[in-house]
């Protein structure tokens, strides 16, 4: 660490920038800025979140005892900061990288990460349990969960807001708001509105005058309904908060969440409300770093070695996310049932073309895909062609809503799954690893991954004609190999299998992504003299059971090669249904272990878990001999 940074140094826990003057603190968040701004240019990862909350995190910090007091950040992938401060300054340079520290808030890594948190929405709710289990337990601490603006989008925020309303648990919500168009309310007077709402003798006086006219004869109690009336009259003029109020959850702000002499006396100020209370915080996402202020949607995340202001080369081969983009417009210029829907996820899906193309048909339902779900039900239940792009893990979400809102009623909604089998750094809550097992339980489902771009139009063109249940077509987050733009796509047999090459001694079934590899281990058992025939399974569900039921009989071992967990796999479901023939081959799974799998490149993962060509020839090899 170079001279720059000679204040970070000397913080090795919170407990450092305590005894720090104000001077010196903001001397720290520039520093912190400064340093994270050149780790992530070199390691990759989430920068323009984190740069926004920087003030936030050292304020959080210096009022608040972490880890007696408990800071739950929503997500996680803005607390970089908290990172840093917490004894993760040097581990930092690993971030995200195999064998380093998450991307995002891990309990088991620090004793500061008090919750684990991947996904969006979930810090109310986590921090309404804590707040009861102190309760309960009799002990003495606050609890402040970090929600942004979008994901309070979620319903699981507002579940969580609704319970934390009835329990009146004392704890303390910091809503980051980072959308411009609230920035107006950030100034002078919202800065002196703060000041007098937030002041302990404001709240002692208007506690006390509330305990007052409680006391009043009957009939003078229309005083105290006066009170309230003028008091919510201001509030409805002046602070955007009085949702949150009438929830019974105190309201403040909005105030500058980049001003940290300002954070800092709003936090001592409010810290001891014994109830619970909410603090609104507009902040500028990318603070601090020019690029990142004007694109915070491009500096979200950003590659490994991709220096600030430096142009990346563009992928010789497109993702499938664009290639999907791509065809729905496509299809959308002739066919006008055609919709799409994601959940706070345009860029992430690949779906910006289409929004500008066709604007009157997108939507965008923020973070809920439970609703998104059940959305574009009732939109293809009125003869409407509802694409759904939603990541796979984030999918999860919504499982209810898949089986009792579209399965159950065999409405033909076409999911589009991006981000299937292992994504790489963002580790074990984004990994793609269950879909295949959770979707094949649902009955009257068609399951399909597609093994590069071309196969993906057909897939589309083929959900498109089908209208007797949904559809999920899973990819993962890579580059698509064999993808032609001028290609006319067209529908294909759904639950037939493609035959890629025949070989004598076995079969290699691979599923999806899974076929690059599979290509390269015959390859690599050719040179050693055994000929394996390679199938892509591109239906998962329904398998073709015509195929299938040749290869066992034409082969004493089979391999199946796919990037899902085993139990619910298509492997599970072949290997059952194998036992029940006489003499069928015996069947062999490769599949993703049992337990979560770290982060890392995608590269380092397939290696760990065996799903490398290497791995599966190896295998092969020691079967046959």
């Amino acid at each position: 660490m170079t001279d720059k940074y000679k204040l970070l140094q000397t913080i090795d826990s919170p407990t450092d920038l305590k005894k720090l003057s104000e001077a010196k603190l903001l001397q720290l968040c520039q520093e912190i800025r400064d340093y994270t701004i050149e780790v992530v240019s070199e390691t990759g990862g989430h920068l323009a979140p984190t740069l926004g909350v920087v003030e936030l995190s050292v304020a959080l910090h210096k009022v608040f005892n972490s880890p007696k007091d408990k800071i739950i950040w929503d997500v996680g992938h803005q607390a970089y900061a908290h990172k840093i401060i917490t004894g993760r300054r040097e581990a930092l340079k690993t971030i995200r990288q195999y064998g380093g520290i998450s991307g995002f808030c891990k309990p088991l890594e620090s004793e500061h990460d008090i919750y684990g948190a991947g996904h969006a929405s979930t810090s109310i709710s986590a921090g309404v349990g804590f707040a009861v289990a102190r309760d309960l337990k009799g002990e003495k601490y606050q609890v402040i969960s970090v929600i942004g603006d979008g994901a309070l989008t979620g319903g699981l925020s507002f579940e969580g807001l609704n319970n934390l309303g009835s329990l009146r648990s004392r704890m303390l919500i910091i809503l980051n708001d980072n959308e411009m168009s609230i920035s107006p309310n950030v100034g002078a007077m919202s800065k002196y509105l703060s000041k007098i709402t937030t002041n302990p003798l404001y709240n002692r006086v208007r506690d006390e005058i509330w305990h007052i006219t409680g006391k009043l004869p009957l009939g003078m109690k229309t005083i105290r309904t006066g009170i309230k009336k003028i008091e919510e009259s201001l509030k409805n003029l002046l602070v955007p908060g009085v949702i949150f109020d009438e929830m019974g959850i105190r309201y403040f702000g909005p105030i500058d969440g980049n001003d940290l002499p300002l954070l800092i006396s709003t936090l001592e100020n409010i810290k001891d409300i014994n109830s619970p209370t909410i603090l609104h915080i507009i902040t500028k996402k990318g603070m601090g770093f020019a690029q990142a202020e004007a694109n915070p949607i491009k500096f979200h995340g950003i590659g490994p070695a991709a220096k600030p202001g430096q142009k990346t080369d563009s992928k010789a081969v497109a993702p499938f996310l664009e290639i999907f983009g791509d065809e729905l417009s496509k299809l959308a210029e002739k066919d006008k049932r055609i919709v799409a829907v994601t959940a706070a996820m345009r860029e992430g899906t690949g779906l910006s073309g289409f929004a500008a193309q066709h604007p009157d048909r997108f939507y965008d339902v923020g973070i809920a895909e439970g609703h998104a779900v059940t959305f574009a039900g009732a939109l293809a239940s009125q003869g409407m062609k509802p694409f759904v792009a939603i990541y796979s893990t984030f999918l999860q979400r919504a499982y209810d809503m898949l089986v009792h809102d579209i399965a159950v009623q065999k409405l033909p909604v076409i999911f589009m799954l991006d981000r299937a089998g292992l994504v790489g750094e963002d580790g074990p809550t984004h990994h793609g690893v269950l879909d295949l097992s959770y979707l094949s339980s649902i009955p009257g489902v068609v399951v399909a991954a597609p093994r590069n771009g071309e196969e993906l139009r057909h897939m589309m063109q083929t959900a498109l004609a089908y209208n007797d249940g949904p559809i999920f077509i899973r990819y993962p987050k890579a580059s698509a190999e064999k993808n032609r733009k001028s290609i006319k796509s067209k529908a294909i047999e759904i639950g037939k299998w493609e035959q890629l090459s025949e070989g004598q001694d076995t079969a290699i079934i691979a599923v999806g992504s899974m076929n690059g590899v599979a290509d390269k281990a015959a390859t690599i058992l050719e040179a050693e003299g055994i000929h394996a025939s390679r199938i892509d399974a591109k239906f998962v569900k329904p398998f073709d059971d015509i195929m299938l039921n040749t290869l066992l009989k034409q082969y004493d071992h089979i391999l199946i090669v796919e990037e899902n967990n085993y139990p619910g796999s298509l492997s599970q479901t072949i290997k059952a249904y194998a036992e029940s023939i006489d003499g069928a081959a015996k069947i062999h799974a490769h599949t993703l272990p049992d337990r979560f799998v770290t982060h890392g490149s995608r590269s380092q993962l397939l290696a760990e878990v065996k799903l490398t060509a290497e791995e599966i020839a190896a295998s092969a090899m020691t079967i046959l001999r």
